[in-house]
């Protein structure tokens, strides 16, 4: 009997090391004892020490950090029928270690799927235009849904980001042409636009000339100025009677 007293007490060490656990900060314990939820007063246990009975209590780790999971590319036909391809991420963090365990058997993997499903889901409804320009307001709406049918299980679901939409190559070239056409429309846009400013004042400054001919003058022999300076060779132009005339009027009276 003597000699099983240090075997005895080996055992007994050994129960009463792997009966003290050790929980994270960020970590909670959910203690099943005799198959039933062990439920104190404080919610799960941790962190810090937790003292379990071998063979009697079974400890789950639940981790209580945010999770970003993706979620695999999807194929989804929009409301004005694109065949497209898209993926995004989530992130949520488990808000009741208890309910994550007991209500769903795997709640990383449920959350995953149901994140799928909804994609499809949200993205069938929506035409292609708004999901290449109104991401914010889907991710919201994703965002909203998931939340929502995750909180039986204890799980807040803070943010859904689309991150990418693949286009066939056809819509691609498509939507290639309808940019390029966009850009050529609004260039002859702001040409003519500039053509009609230019002429409005040209008129104004015609207008403003009409009553004083001697400005007029000075302004085309301030041209011919330019022009001669510019250009090396020999430039003939035309001299309008109307610059000559004041000159010969003058003779005319002088005589």
């Amino acid at each position: 009997m003597f000699q099983a007293l240090p075997t005895l007490i080996i055992l007994l060490i050994l129960l009463a090391v792997s009966s003290i656990k050790i929980i994270r900060e960020y970590e909670r314990a959910v203690v099943f004892r005799l198959g039933r939820l062990l439920q104190p007063p404080a919610g799960p246990k941790g962190p810090g020490l937790v003292i379990i009975i071998p063979f009697v209590d079974k400890m789950i780790r639940v981790s209580l950090r945010t999770i970003a999971m993706d979620v695999p590319p999807q194929d989804v036909i929009t409301r004005d029928n694109v065949s497209v391809k898209v993926n995004a991420v989530i992130y949520f963090r488990v808000m009741e270690p208890n309910k994550a365990i007991t209500e769903v058997e795997d709640y990383l993997y449920a959350t995953s799927q149901l994140a799928q499903t909804t994609l499809r889901s949200i993205l069938g409804m929506v035409e292609l235009d708004d999901l290449l320009a109104d991401r914010e307001r889907i991710n919201h709406e994703l965002q909203k849904i998931l939340d929502k049918q995750t909180d039986p299980w204890g799980i807040k679901v803070t943010a859904v980001e689309i991150k990418h939409v693949d286009l066939p190559q056809e819509m691609q070239r498509a939507m290639a042409k309808q940019a390029e056409a966009e850009r050529e429309r609004r260039a002859k846009v702001i040409n003519a636009e500039g053509e009609f400013q230019a002429a409005s004042k040209m008129v104004d400054a015609a207008k403003l000339m009409e009553p004083h001919p001697i400005a007029l003058q000075l302004r085309y022999l301030q041209t011919l100025r330019e022009v001669a300076t510019e250009k090396n060779s020999t430039t003939l132009f035309p001299i309008p009677i109307d610059l000559v005339e004041p000159f010969l009027a003058g003779r005319k009276n002088k005589n």
